[in-house]
């Protein structure tokens, strides 16, 4: 009696395998080049292990320093995306340019149709690249451009002539009134982080342009498909801003625009980005 028990229990046992297997191949078909689907990356700001939220909402960084987030922008660029095989695609430029707005999460994602595979890596530009930020202006639509309805937002310097890649502000107490503070007295510290260099020789340069690496292996490859969506969600930790591989204090240093020190921020963006998770084979938006 337990021997055809066993029999039969070994029996649905192979018959679910078979159909677990017959509805995963249903699922993941085998890529085809020639056709393209949707493949995007979701920016997902958190500040620590906190979702971000803003002023009046505090944090605290590893200075011991408490503060306040008032605005989060930056810009994301120049996509690609690579096989195991080490072929890469990149998604054509003038559809690679992103603003993430903190505020609103309907500007979270960046989003692009590219080749069906399966693809392990994927790399991205904070910022904007040199060559699109010295384009004529009619060059450069969407959210570069100067239509006050769509594009910058303030995310530009007319003076050198540059985009800011990423900006943050927000309030800290413990600034001073000073000079070397906020003479103000609104306590706010202003970090305007650009720079790609060398384009007029006659202005100040630097070039903060940095390129981020996103290992897909660990939690998730992206699997493209047509009719479908393929979404890989980060995390970006807005504290790394702060505490990254350089650690400094708000109120050493409250404002940071187009200066030396901006490089010691710019060297954290780095920091800011890990992969969570994939969701493959999204039908829809409600889905993520």
């Amino acid at each position: 009696m337990k021997t055809i028990q066993f029999n039969i229990s070994v029996f649905i046992l192979a018959i679910s395998l078979f159909l677990a297997a017959g509805c995963s191949k249903k699922d993941a078909p085998a890529p085809d080049d020639t056709k393209k689907g949707v493949f995007s990356i979701e920016f997902d700001n958190i500040v620590g292990d906190e979702t971000l939220g803003f002023d009046p909402r505090t944090y605290k960084n590893a200075r011991g320093e408490t503060f306040r987030i008032k605005i989060l922008r930056y810009y994301i660029s120049n996509i690609k995306l690579y096989k195991s095989d080490g072929s890469e695609y990149v998604v054509p430029q003038e559809k690679s340019y992103f603003f993430i707005e903190g505020s609103d999460k309907a500007t979270r994602f960046a989003k692009v149709e590219v080749p069906e595979g399966d693809y392990n890596k994927v790399k991205f530009i904070i910022g904007v690249d040199s060559a699109r930020s010295t384009m004529p202006t009619e060059a450069r639509q969407g959210v570069l451009s100067f239509n006050p309805e769509e594009g910058h937002d303030g995310m530009y310097w007319g003076w050198n002539q540059g985009y800011i890649f990423f900006k943050l502000e927000g309030y800290c107490d413990a600034i001073s009134d000073d000079q070397q503070g906020d003479p103000t007295g609104n306590k706010q510290f202003k970090y305007h982080i650009g720079g790609y260099g060398g384009y007029n020789p006659k202005a100040p340069t630097l070039n903060n342009i940095k390129e981020i690496t996103m290992d897909l292996n660990q939690a998730g490859i992206a699997q493209v498909r047509e009719g479908l969506r393929s979404n890989v969600h980060l995390f970006v930790d807005v504290m790394k801003v702060f505490n990254g591989p350089y650690t400094f204090s708000i109120v050493q240093h409250p404002n940071v625009m187009f200066s030396e020190f901006s490089q010691n921020i710019a060297n954290n963006f780095t920091s800011l980005f890990t992969h969570d998770h994939t969701e493959n084979f999204v039908k829809s938006e409600s889905e993520l």
